[in-house]
């Protein structure tokens, strides 16, 4: 973005409700169980980086990690695990509801011993940060010997940009403060001292999500809780249910892009460079 929003600014597009509370109602509820069923697929990239990294007794760093449903996986799957996010609220559910140790602040400067991770996650971070470049380098510090990054941004190079253009939901103005093609990911992993190990192009998580709100902006839950519409039980458990369909009529088109290596996100395991 060009210019960019001052922080103080910024901070009014992430507001203390923004993280989503599987607690609150019914719709909440029924989301919850969503939730949980799409990010198998992230968990299973993480826990395959974990494996190749051989490293005993691995800590996996998720920054970013929200309300810890991703980390709460992984750690079922026998890893230590612990969050960073900037918000306390995030940091509480994550607690409180997953059961993961999670901590306030932003990376540089983490409360983590450098060198103590096995594997470092940044599921849709980079593109929320002033300085990503500044992220990549303190997460490979964080990082022991043989140890994995794990990044996920949305992909401007992306049929699905090129669909929906300045409605796609991968810009996000103005929360996401930076957008990525394949080449600028590679090329600043390249200058924090890391290499592309794998890479997918598909997130049952994210990609057919994106689609349904680029196609349908007002029905998107999350932009629906930053932007603070009010609505009953009835109405926000009606939009899921709307929303949810949608994204089933856009999951064929965002397999088809993610088969031409053209999804609407890029997913990267890199380690660094020997």
């Amino acid at each position: 973005m060009d210019p960019q929003p001052e922080p103080g600014e910024l901070a009014r597009y992430y507001p203390a409700s923004y993280w989503f509370n599987p607690e609150e109602d019914r719709a909440s509820g029924w989301a919850e169980l969503y939730r949980r069923l799409v990010i198998r697929d992230h968990v299973g990239f993480v826990n395959g980086a974990v494996e190749a990294t051989k490293i005993e007794n691995p800590l996996v760093l998720d920054v970013g990690c929200g309300g810890g449903l991703l980390l709460h996986f992984v750690n079922k799957a026998g890893y230590r695990v612990a969050g960073l996010d900037v918000s306390p609220e995030a940091a509480r559910i994550a607690w409180r509801v997953n059961g993961v140790p999670a901590f306030c602040g932003a990376l540089p400067g983490a409360p983590v011993r450098e060198g103590s991770c096995a594997v470092v996650t940044m599921f849709h971070v980079l593109e929320h940060v002033y300085e990503p470049l500044e992220y990549l380098e303190a997460a490979g510090r964080l990082l022991a010997p043989g140890g994995r990054l794990v990044v996920q941004v949305p992909n401007a190079a992306s049929l699905q940009f090129i669909l929906f253009g300045e409605h796609w939901n991968g810009l996000d103005v103005p929360r996401h403060l930076w957008d990525f093609r394949p080449d600028d990911l590679e090329l600043m992993l390249d200058r924090a001292g890391f290499e592309i190990v794998r890479t997918k192009h598909f997130s049952l998580r994210d990609n057919p999500a994106g689609f349904a709100s680029s196609v349908a902006p007002g029905l998107d839950p999350m932009a629906r809780i930053v932007r603070g519409v009010k609505e009953t039980g009835a109405q926000r458990l009606m939009k899921h249910a709307l929303y949810f369909g949608l994204v089933l009529v856009g999951l064929p088109f965002t397999l088809l892009e993610a088969a031409c290596r053209a999804g609407s996100t890029i997913m990267i395991e890199a380690r660094k460079k020997q």
